[in-house]
């Protein structure tokens, strides 16, 4: 069943629980009462747990629904106030001001728990007001830490491979194990062996039978595995997975990634959309088609396509990029979360990720640039400023009016800005995705292996990605041969101009070359 609603499902609790919007946060401000936030996700346990035994105890209901005003969000569908009020995890459980400034708050709380962090609010409430309340440091507008891009940067983040590896358990940390498939991407260029031991762990740990890929795993050793699927994670590792084999050859890459297509496409798919997660074994189920999500998915399917020929890919790939065109992004290049009216809008993280999606579809297919340019182009209008990217509009209720600027969502869209200066010759693209870039330049040294993926696009600006420009239609032998080229940084431009016919040029100055083979030794000159 598909999942529309704005309440979770499975709510057995006693409070009186608001929607998110301005209503309950004025009538915070009339009455005098801290708002209570319960950031929830359908695929969440615990969230459910909490629900059902904290906030169905009748007294704990009763203290909530007098003394606060409470309001449950679905961090799913308001990713916004998800990255600001997320204090570490799901649920979380947030004491806030009536203008939204943070007084405490915690992630699972039992009974006990729950009492004495209620009481600890009551007196800090009744003492001091709202002047208790704080704005956490990424959101006080303070300027980025903006620097120079220079060969340090992608140095250091080589360097953190080694560092944070794990060589008893593979993987980077520790601790906890999170699969990284942008961290994986990364060392695939640069460090192959630490990569293909990173696939290797996550294929044998964290996915399952049925070839879906569990969320993360709670131990060094890759045990104690969280059994959430979750959509966007499971999209991004079946592109790893196809990076992977596009640059081994391994055939166990190769089946990861096919599994995990077919496991989306039997657990979450709707329609051409695909929903966006599946609980612990399998018992919850969101089927609402997410933006970000579903671009990522359709980008990951096309990897697998250009590696493999893949023609239920290829399908699948064209049907969740017909969903984004047809329900997804408007005539004027603004992106929805999801397919309603009343959704949020203009989120940096849907933008960046259908702009990636269809500059893949322009290399692959042969089709999108349109929809990547006129996205782009609203972005830039709308949430680029001298300090990178905003999360989204700096309007809304809460925190939602300060700018937040978060490095990963800068990072996939300067990477999709690339491409599209590339497919369309407009350089102020590249400038655009350079500034994005530059504005955490700054901040390199105290960035660990997690986030290398800002080092690899770093290095893409730097030292410009390789480029070939095929003189034929998609399809041809010569453009599927430029798709494989062992790079997952090229970018391959089918149809282009500075190609004769029926040839591929390696740019700037390449030769043509009539044929694969010649196409291939073309690559290895240039890339010596």
């Amino acid at each position: 069943m598909n999942d529309d609603s704005e309440s979770t499902p499975g709510d057995d609790s006693r409070v009186e629980w608001r929607e998110w919007g301005p209503e309950p946060f004025a009538d915070a401000a009339e009455t005098g009462r801290p708002v209570l936030l319960f950031l929830t996700a359908t695929w969440c346990d615990d969230c459910h747990e909490m629900l059902a035994e904290t906030f169905g105890e009748p007294r704990i209901a009763a203290n909530v629904n007098d003394g606060f005003v409470p309001v449950k969000v679905d961090a799913d569908r308001r990713p916004r106030v998800r990255e600001r009020y997320n204090v570490g995890g799901f649920p979380s459980t947030v004491f806030c001001t009536p203008e939204g400034e943070l007084l405490t708050g915690a992630t699972y709380l039992a009974p006990d728990g729950f009492r004495q962090i209620l009481d600890r609010v009551r007196e800090t409430w009744d003492s001091r007001g709202t002047e208790a309340g704080r704005v956490p440091r990424a959101l006080a507008n303070a300027p980025t830490p903006a620097g120079d891009l220079d060969a340090s940067i992608p140095r250091h983040f080589a360097g953190q491979l080694t560092e944070q590896w794990d060589p008893e358990f593979a993987g980077w940390g520790t601790d906890a194990k999170f699969p990284l498939p942008e961290t994986v991407e990364f060392a695939l260029k640069r460090d192959r062996t630490r990569a293909t031991r990173a696939l290797d762990a996550v294929q044998a740990h964290l996915q399952g039978d049925d070839g879906g890929f569990d969320r993360y795993a709670a131990a060094r050793d890759w045990s104690d595995t969280h059994e959430e699927r979750l959509l966007l994670d499971n999209a991004a590792l079946l592109g790893a997975f196809a990076r992977g084999y596009l640059y081994t050859g391994d055939e166990a890459y190769h089946t990861a990634a096919t599994d995990a297509a077919d496991y989306l496409r039997s657990e979450l798919r709707v329609g051409d959309g695909y929903g966006g997660s599946v609980g612990p074994d399998g018992r919850r189920r969101d089927l609402t088609p997410y933006a970000d999500g579903n671009a990522t998915l359709a980008a990951s399917l096309l990897t697998l396509v250009a590696c493999t020929d893949d023609e239920t890919a290829r399908r699948d790939a064209e049907g969740v990029l017909r969903y984004l065109r047809q329900e997804i992004v408007d005539d004027d290049g603004r992106v929805r979360h999801f397919a309603d009216p009343d959704a949020p809008t203009d989120v940096l993280a849907d933008g960046a990720r259908v702009v990636r999606a269809f500059t893949t579809a322009a290399q692959v297919l042969g089709d999108g640039v349109d929809v990547a340019r006129s996205v782009a182009d609203r972005l830039i209008d709308r949430l680029g400023d001298e300090d990178g990217f905003r999360d989204g509009p700096a309007t809304g209720v809460g925190l939602l009016d300060r700018p937040l600027r978060p490095i990963d969502d800068g990072v996939t869209l300067a990477e999709g800005l690339l491409e599209l200066s590339v497919l369309t010759g407009d350089q102020s693209y590249r400038a655009r995705g350079r500034r994005a870039l530059t504005a955490f330049a700054g901040a390199t040294e105290r960035m660990g292996a997690q986030v290398a993926g800002y080092g690899g696009t770093v290095d893409r600006y730097r030292s410009d990605p390789l480029v070939v420009a095929v003189g034929t239609a998609p399809g041809s032998d010569l453009h599927r041969a430029a798709l494989r080229v062992a790079d997952h940084e090229k970018v391959v431009v089918p149809g282009a101009d500075d190609a004769p016919d029926g040839t591929a040029v390696v740019r700037p100055d390449g030769e043509p070359a009539e044929d694969p083979e010649t196409l291939m030794e073309r690559v290895a000159a240039a890339t010596e």
